[in-house]
């Protein structure tokens, strides 16, 4: 038993996950659903009352008339046998019934007539002919486009009657029915037109804020729509502004901290200058210049890029702006880029500086470089390869983290500060990207610099 819960439940779950995957994906479209399927079930409710009450009650009486009226002409034929006679009761029938009559004597109906039941019309009237009339007949509702033809068969012939279908159909179910799609139509179209307005401020929202994640410039977002949406577009620029005033205020305060540590170590090397370079006055220059150069890197890491706005800038020329320089520093570098132009919303000087610091890398540790530049669907990636020792896998999350060197020793020349992948990562998510290590074809290590287009 509790095997075939399970069973039943894990295949109750697959079919509601099927069902969401049939569901629209989008808000309009999930809401469009939701007013439509209450529509649609009123339609088909409203439908089969009508047709379950009104139409097929209207047709059966409507039956019912015509049969009682051939029913009561086939009792007075016996009074009037002869032809001359029944002309003037076929005469009152066609004038004030709509019943055209003609009596063939001597016929006799098939043996075995087919009554065609093939819609609601004929199977009333069927039904009313059996009660009304009741003698063997014969429906023919094809021969005729806008008529039936009634065969009755009577004692010494067959009674042949053509009636209009309008006296035994209501028009009114195709007025109802028009009405009815039609009001839908028009109330769907309204109904799509308005939540189409309430769904544009939440993908003006969605934008803004994704435009904001890429360190994009987003203008003031107007709260506009539903209250929710408006209380929404509130907190985003509540949370915006909040951000900004972060930034400015800690580039503010590194400035200052920037001056501060300055100060004293320009008045150490001025001091180290005027003692001149007997003794151990060389390593302790040395030393300065160190930590100068440390405190650029870590103000430089704390301070980031955050001032600079962005512009359209071309992938393809910043990356061979790159490789220049790089080159100029001795760099082996060869370019793998494509035809043309790739231009994206980018702090320029930001990116270079991570693209340099990615590079630097490479040329600190390896002989040869490869820059690979590919564009996708939705992004870009600038692929640096080298054929160098490479990282081990498991350390290629500790290398992000701030001043964490694999080269474990304190020289700058030869492990770096820590920061240079560090920050490059830092200005790559700035972007709403993202910057990966992984193995290179060459061997070494592979930096993969994926950017939003």
């Amino acid at each position: 038993m509790r095997a075939l819960a399970l069973n039943l439940r894990e295949m109750a779950f697959e079919w509601l996950i099927g069902i969401e995957r049939m569901l629209p994906r989008s808000l309009l479209g999930r809401s469009i659903l939701i007013i439509v399927t209450p529509i649609v079930l009123l339609q088909v409710v409203s439908a089969w009352v009508f047709y379950d009450s009104h139409w097929e009650t209207v047709t059966r009486r409507l039956a019912q008339s015509v049969a009682g009226e051939i029913g009561a002409i086939v009792q007075m034929m016996p009074r009037y046998p002869t032809p001359e006679e029944l002309a003037p009761i076929f005469a009152i029938a066609a004038d004030d019934m709509g019943l055209d009559l003609v009596y063939k004597a001597g016929e006799i109906l098939p043996n075995d007539p087919t009554i065609m039941r093939q819609n609601l019309v004929d199977r009333q009237l069927a039904r009313a002919l059996e009660s009304r009339v009741e003698r063997p007949f014969i429906i023919d509702s094809r021969s005729l486009e806008t008529q039936i033809e009634i065969h009755v068969q009577l004692a010494d012939g067959v009674l042949h009657v053509v009636v209009a279908r309008r006296r035994l159909f209501s028009s009114t179910t195709y007025v109802f029915l028009l009405w009815m799609v039609g009001t839908s139509l028009a109330l769907l179209a309204v109904a799509t037109l308005f939540m189409r307005n309430q769904v544009k401020p939440i993908k003006r929202l969605a934008q803004a804020a994704d435009d904001f994640g890429k360190g994009r410039e987003v203008l003031d977002f107007r709260t506009t729509g539903a209250t929710e949406v408006a209380l929404a577009g509130q907190a985003f620029n509540q949370m915006r502004n909040r951000i900004r005033r972060q930034i400015v205020q800690r580039t503010e305060m590194l400035a200052g901290v920037s001056h501060d540590l300055r100060t004293p170590l320009t008045r150490m090397k001025l001091q180290l200058a005027m003692m001149g370079d007997g003794g151990d006055i060389g390593d302790l220059k040395k030393d300065v210049a160190d930590m100068e150069r440390m405190i650029g890197a870590y103000l430089a890491f704390a301070r980031g890029e955050g001032m600079e706005q962005p512009t359209p800038t071309d992938i393809v020329e910043l990356v061979e702006d790159v490789a220049s320089d790089a080159r100029r520093h001795g760099a082996e570098i060869q370019l793998i880029l494509p035809a043309g132009e790739i231009v994206v919303p980018l702090r320029r000087d930001a990116v270079r500086r991570a693209l340099d610091n990615v590079v630097g890398n490479a040329q600190r540790y390896a002989g040869h470089i490869t820059v690979t530049v590919v564009l996708k669907p939705r992004h870009v990636e600038v692929m640096v390869d080298d054929d160098g020792p490479g990282i081990p896998p498991t350390a290629r999350e500790e290398v992000f983290k701030p001043f964490f060197r694999l080269e474990q020793s304190r020289n700058q020349e030869t492990g770096g500060t820590g920061l240079g992948l560090t920050i490059a990562r830092d200005i790559i998510r700035g972007h709403g990207g993202d910057l990966e290590l992984r193995d290179s074809p060459q061997g070494g290590l592979r930096a993969v610099v994926r950017l939003p287009l």
